[in-house]
């Protein structure tokens, strides 16, 4: 039904539209108490894995970007996936990138974007994550929080505005992500270099520290399927050093010639493989990589599982396979494991 829908109706609408009508009826199920029990009842995978210090109903979460401003995370969790990461959220609000920013490329069951961070700051945020965790159904669900820089904040200042999104945002957060590797932000990808990641990070773990003192928040990073072998072991070695929780691998990629933006799907699958593999091999057993990218079914995920990812992402094919796709895949990876 779904995929009939998709064909005759969906395709034909503007993917940005579709998104908002998606994200809304999700939050509004999300919202209700007895549509959000029914679907979290028929959808949700038995838990069997644990992460953050939490227990989660399956190795697979939602990738950031979905749902930015942390607005749908029960509906989300409803429909199976075990968590939820919202964002990307930046200090300040902006309206991203002109239109259009959202292509559909159907022959490869892709995604390219140019979206720009589009947020409402993370005050908002904020307040939207507080009223989650006011409820004893928010407080259950598993939400990381992926932020990144603002636009106009220049590149010598980075530090400091991530460093006030964290404080916002990290007393609701299971774990932070701290975002250098979208395309659609100019310059951003210049901050993975590790001269430049290290005071950002540094400044994110202090402020979070500060916001929770009674716990420490798991901070991880993000990173782009284009750098090369050695600036991911780079970025491995900073991990180890700083004692960070681990890597979000990976971002969408620009190797493509479809136009602007970052793509994502599988095209994404083999690099992103690649990178969790390499990153494992470096990192060792104790940090946890989320492995991200052109998952599409159980068997890819399970790629990334052997691979060395601990949890896997996945957004794009939500959007070709429908809002029961979550519980099916994460159903087949228990009951695998079981």
């Amino acid at each position: 039904m779904y995929h009939l829908l998709f064909d005759h109706v969906f395709k034909k609408m503007d993917p940005e539209r579709i998104h908002h009508l998606a994200h809304g009826a999700i939050r509004l199920a999300g919202r209700t108490p007895g549509v959000r029990d029914v679907l979290g009842a028929r959808f949700r995978a038995r838990p069997g894995v644990r992460a953050f210090g939490r227990t989660l109903a399956g190795p697979l979460g939602l990738a950031g970007g979905f749902d930015k401003d942390g607005t749908a995370v029960e509906g989300l969790t409803a429909l199976g996936f075990s968590f939820i990461e919202v964002g990307t959220i930046t200090a300040h609000a902006q309206p991203g990138n002109e239109q259009p920013r959202l292509w559909r490329h159907t022959d490869q069951r892709a995604l390219r974007n140019r979206m720009g961070f589009n947020n409402l700051g993370a005050q908002a945020a904020a307040a939207e994550l507080r009223r989650l965790r006011s409820t004893a159904n928010g407080r259950r669900a598993v939400v990381g929080v992926n932020i990144g820089k603002t636009k106009v904040t220049p590149a010598e200042e980075a530090a400091g505005d991530y460093a006030t999104s964290a404080r916002a945002l990290a007393p609701y957060a299971d774990y932070l992500v701290v975002n250098v590797s979208s395309p659609n932000t100019p310059g951003l990808r210049d901050l993975q270099s590790v001269d430049a990641l290290r005071p950002i990070l540094v400044a994110v773990r202090e402020a979070a520290d500060v916001a929770v003192p009674t716990r420490s928040v798991p901070l991880l990073v993000k990173i782009a399927p284009d750098l090369a072998d050695e600036d991911v072991d780079a970025v491995a070695d900073l991990v180890t050093e700083l004692g960070l929780d681990g890597v979000v691998a990976v971002n969408t990629t620009i190797a493509h010639d479809l136009g602007p933006g970052g793509l994502s799907g599988p095209p994404e699958l083999e690099r992103g493989v690649e990178v969790v593999a390499r990153l494992r091999a470096r990192l060792g057993a104790g940090p946890t990589i989320i492995g991200v990218g052109g998952i599409s079914s159980p068997q890819d995920a399970r790629r990334y599982l052997v691979a060395g990812a601990d949890l896997v992402q996945a957004y794009t094919a939500f959007i070709y396979e429908g809002p029961f796709w979550a519980s099916r895949v994460n159903r087949a990876l228990v009951a695998a494991t079981a």
